[in-house]
Formats: C-alpha cells, structure tokens, sequence
C-alpha cells in the first residue's frame, strides 16, 4: 500500500500472522483474506504484500507451477510484493519454537542456501523499478555465541559475503536491488544498535570486503561499498524499545556508520508496571499468566528504580521471580495489537512506536514498513477480533500515526474499531 504525500513509503503486513502449514494451505489463506483487505485499505491502488515463507514453503513455491500462479493471483488483484520474512527457518504452526526461532543461525549452510532460495524468488517477484529486501535473524541467539568466538564470526561475515555475492548476480543480471536486512531482537546476537555498528566495523567490512573484492573482482572500497548496499538493518519498533534505545541516538548511530535501514517492522511490545514490595503483586501477575502460554520466546528487560536493568529471557521466568524483585517497569517482547492501548493494568510500547514512525515521517530514511504483530492466535480471548477486522484497525492506527494519506478512501472500510477499544479491561 502507498502511503505518503508522493507514495515514498510502501506499508503493508506480514503473511506470518496466518496459521497453518505448507504453501497450498498459506495461498489458501491469503485468497481469502488479502482481496477483503485490498478493498477496504486500498481498493483502486496496488496493495503490497510482505511475505512469509519458511524453509519447506520456499522448496514447494519454487515447485512445478505455483509461482506462476501465485504471480496470476498478484496480478489480477494488483498486489506487489516487495519484502519477504527470512526470520524463522521452519514452520511455526502449533508447536513450541522459543530459541530454536534462531536455528539455524547463520553460520550454517541451511540458512545461507534458504535465504538465497529467498532471494530467488523475490527476484521473480519484485515489480521493476523497486527495491526489495528480505529480513533475517540477528545472526544468532546471543546464549550460543560469546563475543570472543572467532570461528563463528567468521563463519557468519564468510556466509553473509556469500549472500552478497548472489545478490550483486542479481541485480547485474534484472536491474533489480534486493538487500538483506539484520533484524535486531533481545538476546539476538545484535541487539542494540551499537552491537550492529561493532559486528560492521570488526567483521564485515574488514573481513568481508577484501573477499567480496576478490570474488567479485572489484577494488576492495568498492566491496565496502557494495557490502554497505545489499546487508542492512531491519528496524523493529517493539525490539528497540523493549531493549530500551533511543531511537533518534540508534538511527544517528547507523547512519554515522553508513549503515541502513532497509525495513521497518511496525510493532509494540507489552509494558507492565511492578509495584513497590510489600503492595500486592498477585493481580498482576495473573493477568500477565495468559501471555506465556504462546509458543514463542518472550524476553523481558526491566527498568527498575534507579536505572538499572534487569533481565529475564522468557516471561515465565520473569513472573516466578516477580515476588523478589524491586519496583520498575518491564517491557516483554511479546507483539501486542497496535490500536490497544491499554489492557487492565498492562500498557504496551506503541507511543514509543509511534516516536519512530514520527522520525521516519520526518527523516525519510527507509521506504518499506510492515506491520508484524503476528500472536492473534495466542492473545487472551478479550482482545481477539477476527483478523481481517484486526488487520484493518492496524493499517488505520498507523495511517494515523504516519499522518494521513490522501489516497485513502475512508468510505472503502465498513467498519471502525470499536470506540472502547484502548481502555482498561473493556474490549
């Protein structure tokens, strides 16, 4: 979806939202779901789409004539895709992933043959005359690689050069841009926005360029330069804030580094207030009990009076220790609706989303946003709505946020999220 007073930005969400397992039963689900959208948000305008595919998914696409029929679909709807999710490498349907959202990490050839996999099909995908970029993990989980291990860093800067490599083929070969985009998350590899200028500036551009130079036959700056091109950051709003960056320093710190931003994931963590000891505890931790049940990683990093951080790397283990520990905020990597504002006594981190979107709004400094709130199917039965009304609520919360859009068309929507919606224990 364009957005913006000359369509600079293009806005959509992630396919990741959907359940279910293999490519036919996804198709299946975005026939269904994505004409609705279409005609609600933008219904005589294309309408992107940010596609989620596993490793399996990937494989079967590519088979026989899926891709061609996926591309009719496109076409007869007007939908474009411009980003894929390269995150999680295996299905998420109905199991347990916590840590394992991390494997295999990118010092494994899987994840180098699936991302070029990725990169393949974008570049069938991709309309001219715009760039695309795929988004994947922080380069590990931070638990399985110390900061020391030089074996494994070279492994990762060898395998991101390798990807490099394809995607200079790629676009010397189309025309078209693809980049990769490093997604920043707690207990990541990279986390903060410092971690991602010190693996860039001791690994990447070190090690990798005098590679790529070789490989590719270019002078070794212009390596630097082509590295600096086609491997960016992927901004989650949930993630920076949940690990507590400003983000006005965090986007001065990239760019100081030439670093950029090549996707912004529109999200919001969950925010919980810890009272003083000796107040009662007990409320709050069984309202926060229904979020543990999904089947995803939950880090929680608190805030606790003085300053000092604290933290946990699932919520479980956060609220079995909540009776020893001090007064502060937390704020749980756990993506919450953007147009809830509040729920009970849970807040979430969407004003500090909406900090960035005012600073992308202002500074223009990457085009492609996607909206990942991807637990419906796990939220606490009072904030479920059905998904096309959900989905809808989100693009309105962040039109709203971006500051309108001329080519939006009200009068396409049939209806408007409910006025109590943000007030406490009342959707």
């Amino acid at each position: 979806m364009l957005i913006g007073q000359d369509d600079f930005f293009h806005l959509t969400y992630c396919t990741k939202v959907h359940p279910g397992c293999g490519w036919d039963e996804l198709f299946g689900n975005l026939r269904a779901l994505v004409p609705q959208l279409k005609a609600r948000l933008s219904p005589t305008r294309p309408f992107g789409l940010g596609l989620r595919l596993s490793n399996d998914e990937s494989l079967e696409l590519l088979a026989g004539d899926r891709l061609a029929r996926f591309q009719e679909f496109l076409t007869r709807h007007r939908l474009y895709v411009f980003t894929l999710n390269g995150f999680p490498y295996g299905t998420l349907a109905g199991q347990p992933v916590k840590e394992r959202i991390f494997a295999p990490d990118w010092r494994a050839a899987q994840r180098l043959d699936y991302t070029l996999r990725l990169v393949d099909i974008l570049a069938r995908l991709l309309p001219p005359g715009l760039e695309g970029g795929i988004s994947t993990l922080p380069l590990s989980y931070k638990p399985w690689i110390t900061a020391d291990d030089d074996v494994a860093l070279a492994q990762i800067t060898d395998n991101l050069v390798r990807l490099t490599a394809r995607l200079i083929e790629v676009e010397e070969e189309t025309g078209k841009l693809i980049h990769l985009d490093l997604e920043p998350e707690p207990d990541g590899l990279l986390e903060l926005s410092g971690e991602v200028v010190d693996f860039f500036q001791r690994w990447l551009l070190p090690r990798g360029a005098p590679q790529l130079a070789r490989t590719a036959g270019f002078r070794e700056d212009e390596a630097r330069r082509r590295l600096l091109k086609h491997l960016r950051v992927c901004l989650d709003t949930c993630h920076l804030a949940v690990a507590w960056e400003d983000p006005a320093a965090a986007l001065n710190s990239l760019a100081q580094n030439g670093i950029r931003v090549g996707k912004v994931q529109i999200t919001a963590g969950l925010e919980a207030m810890v009272p003083a000891n000796g107040r009662p505890r007990g409320p709050l931790a069984r309202q926060l009990t229904p979020f543990t049940r999904s089947p995803y990683l939950h880090q929680v990093i608190a805030r606790e009076d003085g300053g000092r951080r604290r933290r946990f790397p699932d919520l479980w283990q956060a609220l079995a220790l909540m009776d020893h520990c001090p007064q502060g905020q937390w704020r749980i990597h756990y993506h919450m609706p953007l147009f809830v504002e509040r729920y009970g006594a849970l807040t979430s981190t969407r004003e500090a989303t909406r900090e960035v979107l005012r600073l992308l709004r202002a500074q223009r400094f990457c085009p492609h946003l996607e909206i990942e709130t991807y637990t419906w199917e796990w939220l606490p039965a009072e904030l479920k709505r059905d998904l096309l009304e959900s989905l809808t609520a989100e693009y309105l919360w962040v039109l709203e946020a971006m500051g309108g859009n001329k080519g939006y068309q009200p009068s396409a929507f049939s209806g408007q999220p409910r006025p109590d919606i943000g007030e406490a224990g009342e959707l």
